[in-house]
């Protein structure tokens, strides 16, 4: 861990005025509309085996601000729109790093409505908040307080499909540092039935916000396949079925952060399996309960909290055979359908299959922090090389 602080976002509800809903509205919209435009510049240009970069979009951005048909540009903020086109560089820079797919274009209906604001572009004195082309601060809802003196570098002001207002700041944060090293360490095995279970034995419950909520979820969506598409009712439906939405995810991420705090702040070294979740929810009979789980949102939240606080993730290919190995003896069993929870290694143990792959990942996941260790199938007796790689936090972005 570095000596300089940490950036951290801290987001916040907040109710707008009639005038400053109506100008955040025109802001999005400009910004979807800017973004498609320089996709559709650079993707043309790109036939042409031409590569055209920022500068050159902003440039034109200030030609099309001239023109009639797209004057009404200059009515909003030109600070979110610069940032679009910044965005759109790291999505083009992210493709030809082979790290992401193409970009899309921004859809009306389903792209998420935001805009983004740097230090130009906002005021923020004494605790109010000001946003470029509004003379009134934003009326926020302070849940918690910013750290003391902290100044927002960017300010991110969005609409979920609920129709809920929030602003996200983001601010150095000095109480984020490395927590005092110990000795312990844990293997994570995620599941169904139990969330996690961890080598120590203890398995922990899955909520399932999702089955809870799912009665009222379906009697939303028959309301609103029943409206008739574009009329007012459908949107007063829609909105029903988003409100629904949105508190399954916020009970599912709040019960996430305070999982990922807790491991992390317990242990020095945690060991988890690289899972593809986009693979395996292809499972039909799984694939709700699997969404539901938000394995990779788990995987996300504890690789940046683990950087931020001085731990360390270990990940295990998810090639090794976790489940099947004995913790015992290193005897590796045959076929093993999902519905066997317990089975008897040769050697007379008794494992709990969850318990088990746990233990195995914890204990490969030590060894390669000890010595390293080769990137290869495991064979099918005891002593074979594991398949495990270790992998550098991703950052929070």
């Amino acid at each position: 861990m570095t000596s300089t602080h940490v950036k951290r976002a801290y987001k916040y509800r907040f109710y707008p005025t009639d005038a400053q809903a109506a100008e955040l509205s025109r802001t999005f919209g400009c910004v979807r509309k800017v973004y498609n435009l320089a996709l559709a510049a650079r993707t043309e240009a790109w036939t042409r085996q031409e590569r055209v970069n920022y500068n050159q979009t902003s440039a034109m951005l200030t030609a099309w601000k001239k023109t009639e048909e797209l004057a009404y540009l200059n009515d909003v903020s030109s600070v979110p729109l610069q940032q679009c086109l910044r965005h759109l560089q790291t999505g083009f820079a992210n493709f030809f790093a082979k790290r992401a797919k193409y970009p899309r274009f921004k859809s009306k209906k389903k792209s998420r409505k935001s805009a983004e604001y740097t230090t130009s572009g906002f005021r923020y004195r004494n605790g109010q908040l000001t946003l470029a082309k509004m003379k009134d601060p934003l009326n926020i809802v302070w849940s918690r307080l910013l750290p003391e003196g902290a100044a927002p570098s960017t300010v991110t002001v969005s609409c979920d499909a609920a129709g809920r207002w929030h602003v996200s700041m983001l601010v150095e944060d000095p109480a984020v540092k490395a927590l005092p090293a110990t000795n312990t360490a844990v293997g994570i095995d995620v599941g169904l039935t139990s969330l996690l279970t961890l080598s120590t034995g203890e398995k922990i419950t899955n909520p399932r916000h999702e089955r809870h909520d799912r009665a009222s979820l379906a009697k939303a969506q028959r309301n609103l396949s029943k409206k008739a598409k574009g009329s007012s009712n459908r949107a007063k439906a829609r909105l029903k079925v988003a409100k629904i939405h949105a508190r399954i995810a916020d009970r599912r991420r709040d019960h996430l952060h305070k999982l990922t705090s807790r491991l992390v702040r317990e242990n020095q070294t945690l060991v988890i399996e690289d899972l593809t979740v986009r693979n395996m929810v292809k499972n039909r009979t799984l694939a709700r309960d699997i969404s539901d789980a938000s394995w990779a949102e788990f995987r996300n939240m504890l690789e940046y909290k683990a950087q931020w606080y001085g731990r360390e993730v270990v990940v295990v290919d998810r090639f090794f055979p976790s489940s099947k190995l004995c913790s015992a003896c290193g005897t590796l069993q045959g076929k093993m359908p999902l519905n066997v929870r317990t089975w008897t290694c040769v050697c007379g143990v008794t494992h709990d299959r969850d318990v088990n792959a746990a233990k195995n990942l914890l204990a490969v996941g030590l060894t390669v922090t000890a010595c390293g260790a080769g990137v290869r199938p495991q064979r099918r007796t005891p002593g074979g090389q594991s398949a495990v790689k270790q992998e550098t936090p991703r950052r929070k972005p």
